[in-house]
């Protein structure tokens, strides 16, 4: 049944699935549908153009559609990936390096490298040298949820 609707609509079947693949791209944008359809619409329009020809069979048309979506999904990627533009806010959602160089007062003295330390709304285990509940400490490092600190003295 799709053999035979693709031999009846010939080059059109690959503008078809072209735009069913930008359809599917809307309805789930992930931008990886949209190179797949684009090399779809490059081989429709080859199509066009080659269809009586001999060499032209579906195997060529598979492999270098095959070809195309693998180069355009590469090259899209290259150049519409992630921006590389620096963010106003670079730590929105990394709240542990947020707080990196902000000093706090340990909550419970650091005993055998481990305490607590309250910052903002949010009370943190920190690792460091053992030292006295009430201590100025800066947060130099976070892993995690723990946090790595110094005295400031």
């Amino acid at each position: 049944m799709i053999k035979q609707a693709i031999a009846e609509l010939g080059p059109w079947s690959w503008w078809i699935t072209g735009f069913i693949l930008f359809a599917a791209e809307l309805a789930a944008p992930g931008v990886f549908l949209i190179w797949i359809g684009a090399a779809a619409i490059v081989v429709g329009a080859l199509s066009l153009l080659l269809w009586d020809a001999t060499l032209w069979s579906w195997q060529v048309q598979f492999v270098l559609f095959a070809a195309l979506s693998v180069a355009f999904a590469l090259i899209g990627r290259r150049y519409f990936g992630k921006p590389n533009a620096a963010s106003d806010e670079p730590f929105l959602n990394q709240r542990e390096a947020s707080l990196i160089g902000r000093t706090a007062t340990l909550m419970e003295p650091i005993a055998e490298g481990r305490g607590r330390v309250k910052l903002d709304d949010t009370v943190w285990p920190v690792n460091g040298p053992d030292l006295p509940a009430g201590t100025r400490v800066r947060i130099m490092a976070a892993h995690g949820r723990n946090l790595t600190v110094e005295s400031v003295e």
